[in-house]
């Protein structure tokens, strides 16, 4: 019998990037084993279009429903359970998290964040490219261990 599929959440303040970019790489690599989903404390209401070139130029797929979203959504009246929350901002990870269902165990994992970049869109793409890159190894490691 095939253990069940676990569930991460990806927390960011705004969920429209680095969430976002762990959201689609651990539903790409975690394949019958792990769901990622993604929320925010603050979200802004729109998926970085930066965030979604990083994902196709690495050929990862986007979240099937990539929308930035709260986390109360994940923390409301019959949600399903939560096996691991990982905050991906520090200022997610300072904030006062919601009650998940489930296990939810926590940890942080820093990114800078690529939507703070000012520049040239070259510019902010490549910090997007880069934030995804750097996130793979760690969110590998995380995962092989959970």
């Amino acid at each position: 019998m095939a253990a069940p599929i676990k569930t991460a959440l990806v927390l960011c303040t705004g969920n429209s990037a680095r969430s976002i970019l762990a959201e689609a790489y651990i539903n790409h690599i975690g394949k019958g084993r792990w769901r990622a989903v993604s929320a925010g404390s603050k979200p802004t209401g729109r998926v970085n279009p930066f965030a979604l070139t990083a994902l196709a130029a690495a050929a990862i797929p986007p979240p099937a429903q990539a929308a930035s979203k709260s986390w109360d959504v994940f923390a409301a009246p019959g949600a399903a359970p939560i096996d691991l929350v990982i905050t991906v901002c520090d200022n997610a990870a300072n904030e006062v998290c919601p009650h998940f269902p489930g296990p939810a165990r926590k940890m942080h994992l820093p990114f800078p964040d690529p939507a703070a970049v000012a520049g040239r869109d070259a510019e902010k793409q490549a910090a997007f490219d880069r934030v995804l890159a750097d996130m793979m190894p760690k969110l590998d490691a995380v995962l092989a261990q959970a």
